[in-house]
């Protein structure tokens, strides 16, 4: 399973490249908005870090952190636009593992965050550096993807919406899921990009080998699966 991180932002455009970046590096991502439901969904959830931004209407990031805390360990690196010593000191003394200041580049967010899961917070639940369905492998440290040992030639939306369907081998996707995990948009009920994107993928993924992987299942959605169900109905 891919290690799981909630986002609690509420710049939702932010949080929209936050969750982005993060799927396409093979995190699975959940995100909260303010900091009533940041609390509901850290507690209730596994997750394997929080990325908690400070100011947070409902509920701050300190006294969201401080609630964590009195239930998990759960490591938390927390972000802020106030470039201020005394926020950093009060965050990490009130159990945050780190701390990073707004704005920032992606890249350093990504290092930190695998420093914080490396020092152990998550090691029970480590994330391997492969997806494997059969003779299809997907390499998450280089992000590439071969078949029968062969590299798939894949665009970065393309090897996106694979590695979203190979984490959710064997369920079916809808249009409106893998608009929401692939594209970070609304689904568009008249747009068609699902269909084209599984259509380019397909193509290179499937055509050229005689057992097919990626399945439409009528009237429901996509689904990635060695042995497609006879129930469904598939084309």
């Amino acid at each position: 399973m891919a290690m799981r991180i909630l986002v609690v932002e509420d710049n939702l455009k932010l949080a929209g490249h936050l969750r982005r970046g993060l799927v396409e590096n093979g995190f699975a991502v959940d995100l909260a908005a303010d900091g009533i439901e940041g609390r509901r969904l850290a507690l209730q959830g596994e997750y394997d870090l929080v990325l908690l931004d400070v100011m947070l209407p409902g509920l701050d990031g300190f006294a969201l952190l401080q609630a964590l805390r009195h239930h998990k360990e759960t490591p938390v690196l927390m972000l802020t636009a106030a470039d201020s010593v005394q926020d950093r000191v009060r965050g990490l003394h009130a159990g945050a593992d780190d701390y990073l200041v707004k704005p920032f580049v992606f890249m350093e967010l990504l290092a930190r965050i695998q420093a914080v899961l490396r020092r152990g917070g998550s090691a029970s639940h480590h994330e391997p550096d492969r997806m494997v369905l059969g003779d299809l492998e997907l390499d998450l440290t280089r992000r590439r993807a071969q078949r029968a040992g062969v590299r798939l030639e894949l665009t970065a939306q393309e090897y996106t919406l694979l590695s979203v369907l190979l984490r959710h081998r064997g369920e079916v996707l809808s249009r409106a899921e893998l608009t929401e995990q692939v594209w970070d948009m609304s689904f568009d009920g008249d747009s068609n990009v699902v269909e084209v994107a599984i259509r380019r993928l397909r193509a290179k993924l499937d055509d050229p080998y005689p057992r097919k992987l990626l399945h439409t299942v009528r009237g429901m959605g996509y689904v990635l699966e060695l042995e497609p169900h006879a129930e469904r109905h598939l084309r």
